[in-house]
């Protein structure tokens, strides 16, 4: 609160682009006072930042399917926060919401766009997990796109993420073998002892490319594709005929800045998806919100309730953690769903 009663915001701006890497230059924290909320707007005081590999792409003005964040603006993110002042109806002080409020400590929101949480049926921060957009883009991704079949056989990377550790879940509902692939033994063990996969390949071993065709006797019928480079190249000859390859993100790939060292792979890449007949098809969740959103709550909060579904959260304390905490999640240093916890 400032001397004259007006709240004020701690925010974490883009101060410049990033050239391969972010380092903590390209950000800068500011001071800002918050106007009054008017009407169908609420005052909002952010409890939890979520933090996603897809912000790296904001940072750059390169093509993609959003807009740039621009030099001066707030990052964006999922946030859970609490109402502090309401001027909307179905609103009051005191609720929890989800908002995309972004990097900061306060914000003035419209309140149609954000969702009421009920902070009884699961811890808030899950909002921004399991039951938020990483497990929207696991569920959605692999039923929509991957379609698994009893017996069949899916393989995830990252498999100890948000995203990757819900796809090999549900994949195990679904009646499929699920096979992780994951970075170091600890998150290896918690892949297969925790989360129940059926197998984990640690992509970190020198042997990992003979691994992970251990791991998959009868091929690979669905690969979800979260991370690309190696691994990607790794997977690309156990595909069985007719796999699919839902492609959510390549987060090896987000720092680059040429073109990898050596032949041109994309024929060899073509030549498989025709003479294997692949379904290759990248998505952004938001496209299937509209027809299975509802579902995906319904189904997923009762997988958690009945056990089926376990998830793990890398929790780190206040917003000013925020960048050296993103730049670890783009080098795979997080462990679990990376939430900042800003109040």
């Amino acid at each position: 609160m400032s001397t004259n009663g007006t709240v004020q915001s701690t925010q974490i701006v883009l101060a410049s682009r990033p050239d391969g890497e972010p380092t903590v230059d390209n950000f800068r924290v500011e001071t800002v006072d918050l106007p009054q909320p008017g009407d169908g707007q609420v005052l909002l005081r952010v409890l939890y930042l979520s933090l996603d590999p897809y912000m790296r792409g904001r940072m750059s003005t390169a093509k993609s399917y959003a807009d740039p964040v621009e030099i001066g603006d707030v990052m964006v993110g999922g946030t859970v926060a609490e109402v502090i002042e309401s001027r909307h109806p179905n609103l009051s002080a005191g609720d929890h919401v989800l908002s995309y409020s972004g990097w900061r400590s306060h914000a003035v929101e419209n309140g149609n766009h954000v969702r009421k949480l009920d902070a009884s049926s699961a811890p808030l921060s899950t909002a921004l997990g399991v039951l938020g957009m990483p497990g929207f883009t696991a569920y959605s991704g692999l039923l929509r796109i991957g379609q698994p079949q009893p017996g069949e056989t899916v393989v995830v990377a990252a498999a100890s993420g948000p995203v990757g550790s819900a796809v090999g879940q549900i994949a195990k509902i679904k009646g499929a073998r699920a096979v992780g692939i994951a970075g170091g033994p600890e998150k290896c063990a918690h892949v297969r002892d925790e989360l129940g996969f059926d197998a984990v390949v640690d992509h970190r071993s020198p042997t990992f490319v003979e691994d992970l065709k251990a791991a998959v006797p009868d091929g690979i019928d669905v690969y979800f594709e979260n991370v690309g480079g190696a691994v990607a190249s790794a997977v690309l000859p156990l595909l069985n005929t007719f796999a699919r390859v839902p492609v959510c993100g390549l987060v090896a790939q987000y720092n680059t800045t040429e073109a990898p060292d050596g032949p041109d792979r994309l024929p060899g890449f073509f030549g498989s998806v025709l003479v294997k007949s692949l379904t290759i098809r990248g998505f952004i969740q938001q496209e299937f919100v509209p027809t299975m959103q509802d579902d995906f709550h319904r189904d997923v909060t009762q997988w958690i309730g009945e056990g089926k579904i376990a998830y793990k959260e890398d929790i780190v304390d206040g917003l000013e953690s925020a960048p050296e905490a993103f730049m670890g999640l783009l080098a795979g240093r997080n462990f679990g769903k990376l939430v900042i916890r800003v109040a």
